[in-house]
């Protein structure tokens, strides 16, 4: 058991930062069941930490806690809850407190719960919605996935373009109900099309009698309710948008996105980017094992391809190797700097293509520079090994063929690292997916080739 002072101690000292003592008082109250003490540990701790929790202890538990905790389960913690085991939570609670907890949520995070839900489950917690709130979310659910439909909230603070800060402050404070989180108020003209936005800080800092259309941002721009998601993040971040209006096809103001939704999404795609670079799809720590097998084994398919080719050019040399075995030995660390470098370059143009760093107009300057860095970085290396090559088998020939068998492979290594990715991208596939594959295959076929087809010509 964990000692009651000392929890108490960690909470003051941690500001309720989420410990592993704490997590084992948690633990030991769901195993005690005593509610009362449960909710006490968990009262201080943000729906975000909660969500944390729920994904870091096993089935069992996770179950215990959820239905243990009951009706005081907040909807906050079912939107940070990462998708993985969103599901499964949802299925522990009670009809009544999940539909309390769907009912304390923005129309955005909502969707983002409905999406994930069976038919069932989704007429279940519509049916407890109050008909305004039920009607944004079955239009939000209308929208393509993953666009600006989807992402944005229904609840906007709009007033006619023609009013003065005094007028909006007045309708502010008699409003009677207001999103809990905005941040401009839009400014729409009489067929509801968004034309501006004011900032809460221009709105409260400047005289009554001001015209709301002498302090508008000139940040402002407007989004279609079927762009896709990525593009409204990329535009939030490159622009430093903190909010944005979202019309129809009509130019109707329907919603607005905010920065933090829009960030989520940005954060999304680079996690996905990095996990896809790996070969390891978009799992989960709480994912089963014959989930996490079936997206990792396609990959490590890929590479025992990848692996039989290089293993091809190997055999056409056996007799060379055989005259000569200190090329076996040589050889794997030809192919592993190459794939080394290769990654380097490769990682660098996933994510400038991501960021839209790497365009058409600098794609031949970026593929050059890399080739070049192959280059300085494959002769530098040379120097290294060719001293290798001589002094550790005292032979000057194969300190030449292993040096020059480095600089072709990082040069070459550089130029897949980067044109592998665009190429693809071009194509319309994802190069986070697949770049890693075909970059892995160029420098250990090249690698192998360059070393022992020159060992070949010049040693035997």
């Amino acid at each position: 058991m964990v000692d009651q002072a000392e929890v108490e101690t960690d909470r003051d000292e941690d500001a309720y930062v989420l410990d592993k003592r704490h997590v084992a008082a948690i633990l030991d109250a769901v195993e005690a069941e005593d509610a009362p003490r449960l909710t006490e540990l968990m009262e201080p701790l943000h729906a975000a930490d909660i969500a944390d929790l729920l994904e870091q202890i096993d089935g069992d538990e996770r179950r215990a806690l959820v239905q243990l905790y009951g009706k005081e389960f907040d909807g906050e913690i079912l939107s940070e809850l990462d998708e993985s085991i969103r599901d499964e939570v949802i299925g522990y609670l009670r009809h009544e407190v999940l539909v309390e907890a769907v009912r304390e949520l923005e129309s955005d995070d909502v969707v983002d719960i409905l999406e994930d839900l069976d038919e069932p489950q989704q007429e279940a917690i519509l049916g407890a919605l109050e008909d305004a709130d039920r009607v944004a979310v079955e239009q939000a659910m209308s929208y393509p996935e993953y666009s600006a439909g989807r992402l944005m909230q229904r609840e906007v603070v709009m007033g006619p373009e023609h009013w003065t800060v005094g007028e909006a402050i007045d309708y502010l404070r008699s409003a009677k109900e207001l999103p809990d989180q905005f941040y401009h108020m839009i400014l729409v003209n009489p067929r509801l099309e968004p034309v501006a936005y004011v900032t809460l800080g221009r709105l409260l800092s400047s005289k009554r009698g001001t015209k709301l259309l002498d302090i508008v941002e000139d940040s402002f721009r407007t989004f279609e309710v079927d762009e896709e998601e990525g593009d409204v993040a990329y535009a939030f971040n490159q622009y430093h948008l903190i909010s944005a209006p979202v019309v129809d096809s009509t130019g109707r103001l329907v919603g607005a996105i905010t920065i933090d939704d829009a960030m989520a999404v940005l954060d999304e795609e680079h996690e996905e980017d990095i996990l896809r670079l790996a070969g390891v799809g978009d799992g989960s720590l709480s994912d089963k094992v014959i989930e996490t097998t079936k997206q990792r084994l396609p990959w490590l398919a890929v590479n025992l391809v990848t692996a039989i080719l290089a293993s091809m050019v190997i055999a056409q040399f056996e007799s060379t190797i055989a005259k000569l075995v200190s090329l076996a030995v040589l050889m794997p660390i030809v192919a592993s700097m190459g794939g080394n470098a290769g990654t380097q370059a490769l990682t660098v143009a996933v994510r400038a293509i991501a960021t839209r760093d790497l365009t058409g107009s600098n794609v031949w300057r970026v593929i050059r520079r890399e080739a070049m860095v192959g280059l300085v970085n494959g002769v530098i290396f040379a120097i290294v090994m060719g001293a290798v090559g001589f002094f550790w088998f005292g032979s000057p020939m194969l300190g030449m063929v292993i040096a020059l068998a480095m600089v072709i492979n990082l040069m070459v290594a550089g130029l897949a690292g980067i044109g592998i990715p665009v190429v693809l991208e071009r194509l319309g596939v994802d190069p986070a997916l697949a770049s890693g594959a075909f970059v892995t295959t160029v420098t250990d076929v090249v690698g192998f080739f360059a070393f022992l087809g020159l060992a070949a010509l010049v040693l035997i």
